[in-house]
């Protein structure tokens, strides 16, 4: 059943694929104003197509300042205010600790924690008193996981940072909370670089290991995430594990 989110202002950075978008669909479908943005823009030009009329996305890479500041910009412009911010950047490599360059190291911080952590602070006077901010995070942000030593780094940075914000916000009654998502079917199944057989084996892995056995699909990261926002009004400074059980502890029963 679709929800009515008439009369609603959102911005979604990172929204013009995957879970992003798939957020964007809702609000839009609901009657809200949603703006999204993403650094690629084949994307951006497919997400306006998906989105109209309600809704619309715009070039915006979230690891230059300058476009972060002019995103805003736009946003104050276009909707004058907002009920909803949700941070949905990303980028992972996989690669050993002992492969990691300066150049991957910094990029993941760069985009990741950096430019998760600008939009917030340039979107944030734009929220509403008693609006919300929901960040992106990843199971991979708790626990040791190889290959992915300098994403997990990043993503629990973000944490810790979507805390601060929680707690900074409070006298505005505006909620902060981070979403944790586990193998997710997406585009790109949030790693950088894989062709088609490796995105293949990667869901494969994702049905093996998540308890519920199978992969979650970004609609249900959606309704999630819009939960947070709108519906989740004594939240703020969670973390909700959207991973079918994979971070939990929980073990499947046996066949």
């Amino acid at each position: 059943m679709q929800k009515d989110y008439t009369g609603t202002t959102t911005v979604i950075v990172g929204g013009t694929h995957g879970m992003g978008l798939a957020t964007a669909r809702m609000l839009a479908d609901g009657g809200g104003r949603v703006l999204v943005a993403g650094r690629n823009s084949a994307n951006v030009a497919a997400a306006n197509r998906a989105l109209s009329p309600n809704g619309e996305a715009m070039v915006s890479d979230v690891a230059a300042r300058a476009d972060v500041e002019t995103l805003a910009k736009y946003a104050e412009a276009r909707l004058r205010s907002l009920d909803f911010l949700f941070v949905n950047v990303g980028v992972s490599e996989l690669a050993p600790l002992a492969e990691i360059t300066e150049e991957t190291y910094d990029r993941h911080f760069s985009v990741n924690t950096r430019g998760a952590f600008f939009a917030m602070q340039q979107l944030s006077p734009l929220i509403r008193d008693g609006g919300s901010i929901v960040v992106t995070s990843s199971v991979a942000d708790e626990g040791g996981h190889p290959g992915m030593g300098i994403y997990s780094a990043s993503k629990a940075a973000l944490v810790s940072l979507a805390s601060s914000f929680a707690a900074e916000l409070l006298p505005r009654g505006i909620r902060v909370n981070t979403i944790s998502p586990g193998f997710i079917r997406t585009p790109t199944h949030g790693v950088a670089g894989l062709t088609d057989a490796e995105r293949a084996e990667f869901e494969a892995i994702g049905n093996q290991t998540t308890p519920m056995g199978r992969n979650g699909t970004a609609e249900e990261v959606a309704r999630a995430v819009l939960f947070l926002a709108f519906e989740a009004t004594f939240t703020t400074g969670a973390k909700l594990a959207i991973d079918g059980g994979l971070g939990q502890k929980i073990t499947a029963p046996l066949a």
